[in-house]
């Protein structure tokens, strides 16, 4: 009912009227607001979670309809040929599937007894070998006590001269673990196991037991607490030097829960940092920082005399890191698109073609992906920032009242336009910030096990072992090994000098042992050979 229709009717009637309407108009707003919810809620629960245009779209054929001939046209593709049926993947051998592993060889011989001739009762003699199978075999974990002594020695002559014996000890390593059963390969063993594995304490406990060692989940707490702090921590504090002088870094959070804290409830929440150094051509380096909060203080004083680019997502709060030039995450953008598609079959809108802009975007980063920064640069001049024109201009088109969900992933794109185009600065900063979101995936993994911190510090623990982890896994070490050598040479030479350069420590050092390597092969004399040998 419009005014028009008012006529005759008194004043308050009318006001009461128009009244009504916008209550319905504001539940009605509610409702879609609230369904949307709830049909997102169950895209989370039960849909498809991966993001490829493919799963969102249904079908790859709706993806063309923006600028279809441009996207699809390459004068290098070679005439249709008639497929009669389906070529299938051809299967890897059994060589190939363990082309990497050792090999142990076991030889089938006949007893001394039975080397007899069945003809003429004469003595045989072997004349060849032959392969008849390969099986692949495992060695589970063994516990086993190791004494450790050490060797006195005295001086004869000193005896005799001076009737007091001169003593020399043998240096003793220092023990990772002051006052315990720990060695390096059982705190390694345990930390691989619950930060590579996401096997959290409780269950290890429960593995001890099986080899027949009672080892309480407080004891194997205290084992990470100690060795983080003690040893981790200075290897920690190194890489973030190499971190705060990359040209680009990358940064993200997600909720962690610690029952005993100062000041706060168990059921609050708590944040779990990570930052990530840019695809910049140096090592990569994986921070994860613990804080109780998601304040932007925090990035702020973890980035301090940063000055560099920051991607990360469309979070206020790293708008309180100074002196740098803030990066956005079209990642982001098309998450908005994608949840404020239609919840039909048929996928159309301004939903989609909003989706299809980002999707030609990181088309275009696909094929730069070769390419050297400055190439990237003047690629990107050249063809993404018209795409990122159209983007805005077609934006101010789009009416943000025809749904929750759109109107947030306008007001988004809106607000982020700075941050979303400063990737047309430098070849080096990624249009997305799956950098850091894939660095903090391990962490979200195991805290679907472990659900929760204890204490403070076994939360700060997490973090450094987390970031000597990660960081060793994205410059191609074996983290068990890796970790099992630091935890080897790190207590003796911090103790004698905890000012020691730990230079040749890093995971991208060149005098790292050989087995650190993720595809070294573990060399147990008289037992293995090297295929081919």
């Amino acid at each position: 009912m419009n005014k028009l229709n008012y006529e005759g009717l008194p004043t308050p009637v009318i006001e009461y009227i128009e009244g009504l309407e916008s209550r319905l108009q504001q539940q009605q707003t509610q409702i879609d607001h609230l369904t949307e919810m709830f049909q997102k809620l169950q895209k989370m629960q039960f849909g498809q979670s991966s993001e490829k245009a493919k799963y969102v779209l249904g079908s790859p054929d709706q993806m063309s309809f923006f600028n279809e001939a441009e996207m699809c046209a390459d004068g290098s593709a070679p005439e249709p040929e008639i497929v009669r049926e389906h070529a299938r993947k051809p299967k890897r051998t059994k060589e190939e599937l363990a082309r990497d592993l050792p090999v142990k060889k076991t030889l089938i011989e006949l007893p001394e007894e039975k080397r007899v001739c069945n003809i003429c009762e004469g003595h045989l003699i072997p004349i060849g070998q032959e392969l008849v199978r390969r099986e692949l075999n495992i060695i589970p974990a063994q516990v086993f006590i190791e004494e450790i002594y050490q060797v006195n020695y005295a001086c004869p002559p000193c005896a005799e001269e001076t009737d007091e014996a001169n003593i020399i000890k043998a240096p003793v390593p220092e023990p990772v673990v002051k006052r315990g059963l720990a060695s390096p390969s059982s705190v390694a063993y345990t930390l691989y196991q619950k930060y590579v594995n996401a096997m959290p304490l409780y269950r290890q406990e429960q593995d001890w037991k099986t080899q027949g060692l009672i080892l309480s989940r407080a004891t194997l707490a205290n084992w990470i607490i100690y060795v983080c702090i003690h040893w981790f921590q200075p290897l920690y504090d190194l890489l973030k030097t190499y971190l705060l002088d990359s040209p680009v870094d990358h940064a993200d959070e997600t909720v962690i829960q610690v029952l005993k804290e100062d000041g706060k409830t168990p059921q609050s929440e708590s944040r779990m940092w990570v930052y990530a150094t840019g695809n910049t051509g140096q090592p990569p380096v994986i921070l994860f920082e613990y804080q109780p909060s998601r304040s932007g203080k925090h990035a702020k004083e973890f980035l301090a005399g940063f000055t560099g680019y920051l991607v990360t997502d469309g979070y206020i709060g790293y708008s309180s890191v100074p002196d740098v030039t803030h990066c956005g995450c079209w990642q982001h953008v098309r998450r908005k698109w994608t949840d404020a598609m239609p919840k039909t079959k048929d996928k159309q809108g301004d939903a989609l073609e909003g989706f299809n802009f980002c999707e030609r975007l990181f088309a275009l980063e696909r094929t730069f992906v070769n390419m050297t920064p400055e190439e990237r640069a003047e690629a990107r001049l050249k063809h993404s920032k018209p795409v990122l024109d159209a983007y805005y201009m077609w934006l101010e088109t789009v009416d943000p009242l025809c749904g929750a969900r759109l109107r947030e992933a306008v007001v988004y794109s809106h607000n982020q336009k700075k941050p979303l185009s400063a990737f047309l600065l430098d070849g080096r900063i990624e249009i997305s910030n799956n950098r850091a979101e894939n660095a903090i995936r391990p962490f979200c993994v195991g805290r679907k096990n472990f659900l929760f911190a204890d204490t403070v510090r076994g939360a700060q623990s997490s973090a450094i072992a987390y970031s000597i982890v990660e960081t060793a896994k994205a410059n191609g070490l074996n983290p068990y090994q890796y970790l099992l050598h630091l935890l080897t040479a790190l207590p003796a030479v911090l103790s004698n000098d905890p000012e020691t350069d730990l230079s040749r420590f890093l995971p991208w050092a060149t005098d790292l042992p050989e087995r650190c390597r993720r595809d070294a092969v573990p060399e147990i004399p008289g037992l293995f050979y090297t295929p081919g040998d």
